[in-house]
């Protein structure tokens, strides 16, 4: 019900149209749809718990949401807020700035974006920023690069190398603070933007609890995993979608192309790949919510990172040939999607990183 509701929605504010138009736009958000998300619908409480204002619905609820999102390529931080900022507050936050922040989020009056790395750990989007303390408290100085949606929200969660030996932080920012630069950056998916972050001795809080970073971290890591994979699920069934619908009406010989058995054989690889990806989604959300041990979760999501990789370039690739190879052709949906696959390549580690993971994973517990 949550999913189709989600669904109907977005079909009404972020179709081909409003996604291109967000594309032209300056900032590339659509901040109507993104205040009725986080306020009149919703959204942005379903996974927090309720202690913190929000729905506790879990992480299965979450992921229905990130595959609407993905499907309709959406152009607000919903990501941005929740796989990344929400995310991160609930797993490695001490216990007063979860009380702080999370109501706010859930409430829909803050939004959040933190780094998406490329490389499969997180810490390193605090190479090039440091952080000072003093009798007026914390301090960040440096860039950050490959913040989603930075334009877009109000609140930037930042690691930081800490002074000395200590290792990293965890800093929250007001992106609008003295001293913070947001530069918007083209992308190859101009979908979702990604901004650097300057900071010159900006003010900040932090909010880790030093002792949950450590240990957490890869839990964050692994949720942030499972959102961009529910997304990907449903780019890849917007995909498959597009093109049963072509190919019902193209036409070629005197017959519909659809009606052609290799047409069909193709179409129902893209189903057979994106029905197995569904099941990894749904069974990594049912994984995260039974409280499974950190390492076990971090090597299913990075199996299934790996895997919604492999699906949705398959499905872009395939609609982009059975649209009559359209993926230089600008009035054609596939080739955002296709962007969005290549961009998406990147977040979090590579596959090739991903699969090295898994394997080490399974090398440890065999050892065991």
């Amino acid at each position: 019900m949550i999913r189709d509701a989600a669904a109907d929605f977005l079909d009404g504010v972020s179709d081909s149209a409003a996604v291109r138009a967000c594309i032209e736009a300056e900032d590339g958000v659509d901040h109507d749809a993104w205040r009725r998300i986080a306020g009149e619908l919703g959204w942005c409480a379903v996974g927090i718990d309720e202690a913190h204002g929000g729905m506790g619905m879990g992480a299965l609820t979450e992921a229905l949401l990130f595959e609407q999102a993905g499907r309709h390529l959406l152009c607000a931080p919903l990501f941005a807020t929740l796989a990344l900022g929400a995310n991160l507050l609930r797993t490695v936050a001490d216990d007063g700035a979860r009380g702080r922040w999370l109501p706010g989020v859930a409430e829909g009056r803050v939004g959040l974006s933190a780094p998406l790395p490329a490389t499969a750990d997180w810490t390193d989007a605090a190479e090039n920023l440091e952080a000072r303390s003093d009798d007026a408290g914390w301090h960040l100085r440096g860039d950050v690069a490959r913040v989603p949606d930075a334009a877009a929200v109000d609140t930037l969660l930042l690691f930081a190398r800490l002074p000395g030996d200590d290792g990293i932080g965890l800093f929250a920012v007001p992106s609008a603070a003295e001293g913070v630069t947001v530069r918007t950056r083209a992308g190859w998916d101009a979908t979702r933007r990604f901004a650097e972050v300057a900071l010159r001795d900006v003010a900040a809080e932090r909010v880790d609890d030093a002792g949950r970073l450590r240990s957490e971290l890869p839990r964050a890591t692994a949720l942030a995993r499972l959102a961009i994979a529910a997304e990907t699920l449903g780019a890849a069934q917007q995909c498959l979608d597009l093109t049963t619908a072509y190919v019902a009406e193209r036409k070629q010989f005197g017959r519909a192309v659809g009606s052609f058995q290799a047409v069909k054989h193709r179409c129902a690889e893209m189903m057979v790949a994106i029905e197995a990806l569904r099941s990894g989604v749904h069974g990594a959300a049912r994984l995260a919510e039974t409280g499974t041990d950190t390492a076990a979760l971090a090597a299913e999501c990075a199996a299934l990172r790996a895997r919604a990789d492999t699906t949705g370039f398959f499905c872009a690739q395939e609609a982009i040939q059975l649209h009559g190879g359209v993926g230089f052709t600008w009035e054609y949906d596939p080739h955002l999607y296709f962007k969005r696959m290549q961009a998406a390549h990147h977040w979090l580690g590579t596959p090739e990183a991903l699969r090295a993971e898994v394997a080490a994973h399974l090398f440890r517990a065999e050892a065991a």
